[in-house]
């Protein structure tokens, strides 16, 4: 490989990335294995895939860190024999460090080296993109929604408020408890016609960089003061977690949320809910209303000790009114849709019983703001 690496090097355009670039931006997990399947080369996105450092791949053994069982090496053993490159789609890689795993796996032969050269890409990636694609079409409904029911329902209901009251001025005690009864649900339904306006915020996010960590701090106080009180919070944050770029107060409403529906979903005295970031290779998707792409290796996750999902709600979690709580609108969690779609991110979930988690990936905040930033600082005062 390196033989092949100095020739790329020397045909490359002056400016060009190098091949060891390139890999390292791939969000596919690619690995180099010479003819005895030892691991040679290994890029970011594969060390996040089997857990393991780059100083624990080199050298080791694809049985090392796959079931000598796997269909991976009956693939590779077709690359060593016909010499030619070879495509799975629907592998499933299980072990006890991976769990199990639906991946595409593509293996090429390296012919200067005798090796072979794999690619695993995880079809959750795939997922993540259809999930966007189906949070900004309930995200765009609820919004036509929002904007309808704010034009053309709370204008009566203020007329029908209003004849309530002036009724109540000329009736009895008995009759009174029933005008008061039409006040009280027409209220409620402007609230509700209220937060449904949420929706049809069509301007772009105020974006700033933002602390999550500071933006998690602030929920769980709101949180241990209020609807999470007796349920015990705990904490998992990569310090090192960099500045999202987003909206503060956005970001505040989208995990008030997901930590709400966390604490309700507890069991009564043994309520858990677990914070946690992380930074991971994130996959590139198109910013709504732009020509842009933006990196998401940002994720926050909630998880909680609670009973799971029910099947049947699983499938239209994220659309407006899909619930399962007595006293429950649905709203909370097509607002989370609709924010985390605003800011270019995706939101998923899995859920079994005593383990429910709630993942938000987001984006960094770009270089160049932060270019800028340093500059505006470094400009003298007028």
């Amino acid at each position: 490989m390196a033989g092949a690496a100095a020739r790329s090097n020397e045909h490359r355009p002056q400016g060009a990335p190098s091949p060891a670039a390139i890999l390292e931006a791939l969000v596919e997990a690619v690995v180099a294995v010479d003819r005895d399947g030892r691991i040679v080369h290994a890029n970011p996105a594969a060390e996040q895939f089997f857990d393991l450092s780059t100083a624990m791949l080199l050298g080791r053994s694809l049985t090392d860190v796959l079931p000598s069982d796997s269909p991976l090496f009956s693939l590779f053993e077709q690359v060593l024999q016909t010499g030619a490159a070879v495509s799975e789609n629907g592998v499933t890689l299980s072990s006890p460090r991976l769990g199990s795993r639906f991946v595409t796996i593509l293996m090429a032969p390296l012919h200067d080296d005798g090796g072979v050269a794999i690619s695993i890409l995880e079809q959750s990636i795939a997922r993540k993109i259809d999930n966007q694609m189906l949070h900004r079409g309930a995200a765009r409904s609820v919004s036509a929604m929002g904007s309808m029911l704010a034009h053309e329902v709370k204008n009566p209901l203020s007329g029908i408020r209003g004849a309530a009251q002036l009724l109540e001025q000329n009736i009895g005690d008995a009759e009174r408890e029933l005008t008061q009864l039409i006040c009280e649900e027409t209220d409620r339904i402007v609230a509700l016609v209220d937060r449904m306006e949420a929706f049809a915020d069509g301007r772009p996010v105020e974006r700033s960089a933002v602390n999550i960590h500071q933006v998690l701090g602030h929920v769980r106080k709101v949180a241990e003061h209020g609807f999470g009180r007796g349920v015990r919070f705990s904490e998992v944050y990569d310090p090192s977690l960099p500045e999202v770029w987003g909206n503060r107060d956005q970001l505040v409403q989208v995990f008030l949320n997901l930590v709400k529906n966390a604490c309700e979903a507890t069991p009564p005295g043994g309520g858990e809910v677990v914070l946690s970031t992380a930074y991971r290779q994130g996959v590139r998707l198109a910013v709504p209303g732009t020509g842009t792409r933006m990196h998401l290796p940002l994720v926050v996750s909630v998880q909680d000790n609670g009973s799971g999902i029910p099947e049947e709600l699983r499938e239209n979690l994220f659309d407006a009114f899909v619930t399962n709580k007595v006293n429950g609108t649905g709203l909370g969690l097509a607002l989370v849709a609709k924010i985390v779609n605003d800011h270019g991110g995706v939101v998923e979930f899995q859920s079994e019983p005593k383990r429910t988690v709630f993942n938000v990936m987001l984006p960094m905040r770009p270089r160049a703001e932060g270019k800028d930033a340093a500059a505006r600082l470094r400009k003298p005062p007028p």
